[in-house]
């Protein structure tokens, strides 16, 4: 496993909401790069970017700060929100981003997913964000009726997709990860990695994750845990070497 700080990015400054919710932000930094160099000189060997702004508009908004971090830090990163065009994809792997996540556009548009994991293979990855049980699209506005493990059965199919799942209600909320869901998630695509994030803040929630014995769980992404100093890269990445 590997641990993926997360940087979310709203009005151009690095944020954590809580539980989603747009009004309810914490400014953390003003300077993304500034926060990405700060994650790789901790340790951090890749990164989670979030365009909240992207996700609630429908269309990628912060496109050269992305394109910034990954100049400065040389880290490969994962970058999701407001993806909904084949064009918005193309052109943040153009900038050399690792993977690119689809959500909303991976639920509504099967066929566009399957196409774009044709074409750039393991340089896609699907987020699935689940409440309850259920996907949640358009930057977790809406609520759908399919059900996470159900998404991950069919995007499974396509080949080995980066599925990053966050359980919504425990995002931000630093109460640890929702762990039943995440097993059923792993199990129901046992061949596809995956990246467990939401409620992880401690490096007794890194040791929970990695009892549950899922080889496909490749990584975790912590946020405002290690924002607020509730733990450190360095007591995560321990975390991943100790025993179980």
């Amino acid at each position: 496993m590997i641990i993926l700080p997360a940087i979310d990015l709203q009005g151009g400054q690095c944020v954590r909401l809580r539980q989603g919710v747009a009004s309810d932000a914490t400014i953390y930094n003003a300077d993304p790069v500034a926060q990405a160099l700060d994650w790789k000189n901790q340790g951090a060997k890749q990164l989670h970017l979030v365009d909240l702004d992207g996700a609630f508009q429908g269309k990628p908004v912060h496109t050269k700060a992305f394109a910034d971090i990954i100049a400065a830090t040389g880290l490969p990163v994962e970058v999701g929100g407001g993806l909904r065009t084949d064009a918005d994809v193309e052109a943040l792997l153009r900038l050399g981003v690792e993977r690119a996540i689809l959500g909303t556009r991976a639920l509504a548009e099967p066929a566009a997913l399957e196409r774009l994991v044709k074409q750039y293979g393991s340089r896609i990855a699907v987020g699935i964000d689940a409440r309850d049980g259920f996907v949640q699209v358009k930057g977790w506005l809406e609520t759908s009726s399919t059900r996470a493990p159900e998404l991950a059965k069919t995007v499974a199919r396509l080949g080995n997709v980066t599925l990053i799942y966050t359980d919504t209600a425990t995002d931000g909320m630093l109460s640890g990860p929702n762990l039943r869901a995440l097993d059923e998630l792993c199990a129901a695509a046992p061949d596809c990695p995956v990246i467990a994030s939401g409620g992880i803040s401690a490096p007794a929630h890194v040791r929970a994750l990695r009892a549950l014995g899922r080889k496909n769980l490749f990584g975790a992404i912590v946020g405002k845990a290690l924002y607020d100093g509730k733990t450190t890269l360095a007591e995560l990445h321990a975390a991943l070497q100790t025993e179980i």
